[in-house]
């Protein structure tokens, strides 16, 4: 049976976590969207649920640019999300 991965909910708040994480833990939002392959509405409010959960924060740099980086609930969610997708695929699940 040939798997199509389909990013289901927590797979998305995953990949937009890893996206920063890949940038060095510092990324502008509008190349965020990018990445995320997402329609800039699901966007947003994944966007905005994890501003709110405390997963990413926004800082502004002298300059005054804004940069999305994560916070330590953030890195932890990660790692937990890697060993459950572990654990899912080493039972085949």
């Amino acid at each position: 049976m040939d798997k199509i991965r389909r990013r289901d909910r927590l797979g998305m708040i995953f990949d937009i976590l890893d996206i920063i994480r890949h940038h060095h833990n510092s990324i502008k939002p509008t190349p965020l969207l990018r990445h995320s392959n997402l329609s800039s509405q699901s966007f947003s409010e994944y966007f905005n649920e994890l501003m709110d959960k405390g997963f990413i924060k926004e800082i502004t740099d002298d300059n005054g640019k804004k940069f999305i980086t994560l916070t330590d609930r953030g890195f932890r969610y990660l790692e937990k999300y890697k060993l459950i997708s572990g654990f899912i695929e080493e039972f085949e699940l």
